[in-house]
């Protein structure tokens, strides 16, 4: 069984710099791990509302599902734990409304795109989130080690190939 996801990632200029809203996650799959904003579809839901819902719930931000620019697709895989299986859609948006605010959930933050903090987020993010972050749109496989934190192999869907990998 695969979990359907969508994840959110909102972009704008501060001070000649590109930056990308991430947060702390403060309970459930991935606590204490930055990660983007995002969760599970609900059912008959397509996967830009929920990036829109999970957005509101998590930030209280607004973002309109036309704000919405697909940026790729990940699938993880966890062999040691098949219920975590993801077919995350990635998405970023440029226009929203409101100010992002801590909620139950996550805690939000402004990070410049050139200086993601990798070493605080899943393991796998630091090759498929820059891409994404770009307009680059990953589709890529990542398979989980047993210990369900470090990749074992990362495949791009595109082309069928390995893709190198810093282990």
């Amino acid at each position: 069984m695969t979990v359907a996801v969508a994840l959110c990632f909102l972009l704008r200029e501060e001070s000649g710099h590109s930056c990308v809203l991430l947060g702390r996650k403060k309970t459930g799959f991935g606590v204490g791990k930055i990660v983007g904003v995002g969760g599970k579809l609900e059912a008959g839901e397509s996967d830009g509302d929920a990036a829109c819902r999970e957005m509101q719930e998590e930030t209280g931000v607004c973002v309109r599902p036309g704000d919405l620019e697909r940026a790729g697709r990940i699938f993880f895989d966890f062999p040691a734990r098949p219920a975590w299986n993801m077919d995350a859609a990635l998405f970023v948006a440029r226009r929203w409304s409101g100010v992002p605010l801590e909620s139950a959930e996550i805690a939000p933050s402004w990070h410049r795109v050139d200086r993601l903090p990798l070493g605080l987020m899943w393991q796998d993010a630091g090759h498929w989130l820059p891409l994404a972050l770009s307009g680059d749109q990953p589709r890529l496989r990542v398979v989980m080690r047993p210990d369900n934190q470090t990749v074992a192999d990362v495949e791009n869907l595109d082309t069928g190939h390995r893709v190198a990998w810093q282990f």
